[in-house]
């Protein structure tokens, strides 16, 4: 369970997990089967659904292709999670990257976003739920969906830097009206023995002219004994008809994350988040998630988070146990 957060620091969420079953010497294979049962208590105020709610099932299941030929690779992601519900198979990212001797490389294709601490997929957490609700899951591609663009990108010893140039569905122009493109600056830094640092910068423009979206990531994670200490602040400054003094205003999330190896199979993961959801409405949540490690494949997380929300009768708190097996 030691393998989730800190395998993806410095990658360009591009991947899948660090593992995979070698098929030949161009194609290995790796995925996850999660499934959780879950108990939510809810406020009076919160709607769809209102009071508590309990789910018993399988969250998602993925399959990874990871090709290999000479100086190009690629990945095919194919999943079960989408948000109609009905677990129906969907390619999540397709992509191929073509890597040059001096530390470039191009990936061209449907990936995930590069920036926030928490990225991609449920094998990626230390925890059952997220930090955050909507769009400060800056990561979660099954939650935010991915794009399709172009990723030019640069390794050194100490850092990496990528740029990405893309749009939600791919198209540019439809019966002559512009799609402007978007476009994401990810910065890592690992110079420092057990420390890591993310930067990013991604500049929405929500595709219909009226509306733009500028969000910046920071996130550091550093590695302290048998602890791991994470924290994270994202700000989202929303502009209004292109015009800089008409703004929907600028919201904020930060979050804190320990995890503590009690010992070789156990774990225990203390995150503290809290969010902006409008002008005068905070989120705090905290969580408590211990993991254990039944085997090199199988985790379990048993999770309690309480959330405290500003709305009158909105607070809610959640227990869940997850299971997650990893190939």
């Amino acid at each position: 369970m030691k393998n989730k957060i800190m395998a993806t620091l410095v990658a360009f969420g591009l991947v899948g997990s660090a593992s995979a079953v070698e098929i030949n010497e161009n194609l290995s294979i790796n995925g996850f089967i999660d499934g959780s049962i879950s108990k939510s208590d809810r406020g009076t105020a919160l709607t769809s659904p209102v009071g508590d709610t309990a789910n018993w099932g399988i969250d998602e299941i993925e399959v990874d292709f990871l090709f290999n030929v000479g100086s190009v690779s690629g990945a095919v992601h194919v999943d079960t999670n989408d948000a109609a519900g009905t677990g129906d198979l969907d390619i999540e990212q397709a992509h191929f990257t073509y890597t040059l001797d001096n530390g470039v490389s191009l990936t061209f294709g449907r990936y995930g976003s590069a920036l926030g601490l928490e990225r991609e997929d449920p094998a990626g957490l230390y925890t059952f739920s997220r930090a955050y609700a909507g769009a400060f899951n800056l990561g979660d591609i099954d939650g935010n969906g991915a794009v399709e663009g172009l990723t030019v990108s640069y390794a050194a010893d100490a850092w990496s830097l990528g740029v990405s140039i893309e749009n939600p569905n791919g198209t540019i122009r439809d019966n002559n009206a512009k799609n402007d493109l978007d476009y994401e600056v990810a910065l890592s830094y690992t110079g420092i023995e057990n420390l890591s640092v993310g930067i990013g910068y991604f500049k929405d423009n929500e595709n219909t002219g009226t509306r733009e979206e500028d969000v910046t990531n920071i996130n550091v994670t550093y590695q302290v004994g048998k602890a791991l200490l994470g924290a994270e602040w994202t700000q989202i400054d929303t502009t209004v008809n292109n015009d800089a003094t008409a703004t929907a205003g600028d919201l904020d999330a930060h979050m804190f994350l320990v995890d503590y190896d009690v010992s070789d199979k156990l774990g225990v993961a203390v995150r503290y988040s809290s969010y902006e959801e409008s002008a005068n409405v905070d989120v705090d949540k905290l969580t408590i998630a211990p993991n254990y490690a039944i085997t090199e494949s199988l985790g379990a997380i048993l999770e309690y988070s309480d959330i405290s929300h500003d709305t009158a009768n909105s607070d809610s708190d959640t227990i869940a146990l997850e299971l997650t097996y990893t190939f």
